[in-house]
């Protein structure tokens, strides 16, 4: 095992045998370096971890391009951070300094521009004479800056004013209030990141976030310092990255960009762009996907290598609509964040395998599924046999299933077998289903379909 930092990328590092490649503190790396990281070795198995990962690696484990953890468990008698904005104020940063200075505790107070830590120096003197107060930055001789932070450690002074060299990794557990100044001008991560230097032990902490009135700051700034605040406690950090995705965008999929936002696109255009590229990459019809159904169909595009036992899909995808309950009710899984995951993992379901796998890790986790979780995953087989029929939307309602068939007229799909086969099943069953044509689109009603399980099993039998 080695252990090392941006070195080991180096051309004069040689790995006989990597196996297993761990990234701590991801949000520190670039794409670039990641990736040389990568390819030290062919298929090494990687490890990223990081309390707020930048917003592409999370859209990455939030499409399922890469498996996530999350370790929620705190480390045991820790207590919430209590988080506080407020203004640049002689009294607040007073009182502050003061309040900890009470209970025999050290203080940070962060300023990221180091011409200003002399005029900081001098206001900490003037309102609390009594608190000794070490600078250290970045600018320092090395042996300097060690001393100021070892003389730190070992209780020589009471306060240390610092840039954000503090969010390297000090710890120091008697050092339980950081009072961040300007902190409308650091990143979500860079805050949050500087908030975990204290609550470490098991006294409360406090931070506090100084800044100009909210009503001056731009939107973006305001979300930032308010998502800090709400988001305050024990394992929150993956909520915050949520809050960064949403506020800086995922970036590029690709490219060296960990941030940003579609602007020209739009985030849905852009997903429908991707998938069908994805689809071309597999050598399939981006606009006509195929499935097994046990029979020889041929597709007329001759330059691409057709499977045997292929039927086309005429419809991209299958909406369902319903006025029944189906969803993860909030007494069966607890937390939200987990509930969004497992949403999420239902749009990778594929096959009816792949539901029962689902279903079995739901009740091995949360118990046995209530009803309104079972009713959500036969949705899933609800949209992909309705994919097979040609739906292109599934209405349940009022113990009634409305399918809408391809509103292209003209459509090959009206002399295909798929629609024969729903012709058969309303001829055979007239009593109960009603084909009909409203304005040039074509549909199905069928009576006495009360659930969603009811329609799975009608559209299979059909």
């Amino acid at each position: 095992m080695i252990i090392g930092t941006h070195k080991l990328i180096g051309k004069a590092v040689k790995f006989k045998d990597l196996g297993l490649l761990i990234i701590d503190e991801e949000q520190k790396f670039g794409v670039s370096t990641k990736e040389k990281l990568r390819q030290m070795k062919t298929n090494v198995d990687t490890l990223t971890m990081s309390a707020t990962p930048i917003p592409r690696t999370l859209q990455f484990s939030l499409m399922g391009a890469r498996d996530m953890s999350i370790i929620r468990t705190a480390p045991p008698n820790r207590y919430p951070i209590h988080t506080e904005i407020a203004s640049f104020d002689g009294q607040v940063i007073s009182e502050a300094i003061r309040y900890e200075l009470s209970r025999n505790g050290q203080v940070f107070f962060v300023n990221d521009n180091i011409k200003g830590l002399t005029h900081i120096y001098q206001l900490i003197n003037r309102y609390v004479p009594d608190a000794r107060v070490a600078i250290g930055h970045g600018q320092m001789k090395p042996e300097e800056l060690e001393k100021v932070v070892m003389d730190f450690i070992n209780y020589d002074y009471d306060v240390l004013l610092s840039t954000t060299i503090v969010e390297n990794g000090i710890d120091i557990p008697n050092a339980n209030t950081i009072i961040i100044n300007d902190a409308h001008r650091f990143g979500l991560s860079d805050l949050h990141q500087m908030r975990g230097r204290v609550g470490r032990s098991n006294k409360k902490a406090f931070c506090y976030l100084l800044a100009p009135p909210l009503s001056s700051l731009s939107p973006d700034a305001r979300r930032r310092l308010e998502a800090l605040e709400t988001f305050s406690d024990l394992g929150s950090g993956f909520n915050l990255s949520l809050q960064d995705l949403d506020i800086r965008g995922a970036g590029n999929l690709l490219g060296a960009e960990q941030s940003g936002f579609l602007e020209d696109l739009g985030y849905e255009t852009y997903m429908k762009i991707l998938s069908q590229a994805m689809t071309e990459l597999r050598n399939e019809a981006p606009a006509v996907e195929e499935v097994d159904v046990g029979e020889t169909t041929t597709k007329p595009q001759p330059q691409r290598q057709k499977h045997p036992n292929r039927q086309p899909l005429y419809v991209d995808d299958c909406t369902i609509e319903s006025d029944l309950e189906m969803y993860l009710p909030d007494l069966y899984v607890p937390s939200s964040s987990e509930r969004m995951l497992l949403y999420r993992e239902l749009e990778n379901l594929r096959s009816d395998e792949d539901t029962d796998r689902y279903r079995s890790q739901l009740r091995d986790r949360f118990g046995e599924l209530p009803t309104e979780a079972e009713e959500l995953l036969q949705v899933v087989t609800l949209r992909r046999i309705g994919k097979r029929l040609g739906c292109e939307k599934i209405m349940l309602k009022q113990g009634k299933m409305y399918l809408y068939l391809v509103s292209n007229s003209e459509s090959p799909y009206y002399q295909s077998e798929a629609f024969g086969c729903l012709i058969n099943y309303a001829t055979t069953n007239f009593r109960r289903c009603n084909l009909r044509e409203q304005k040039g689109k074509r549909s199905m009603v069928i009576e006495n379909v009360p659930t969603a399980s009811e329609a799975v099993s009608t559209l299979k039998g059909i």
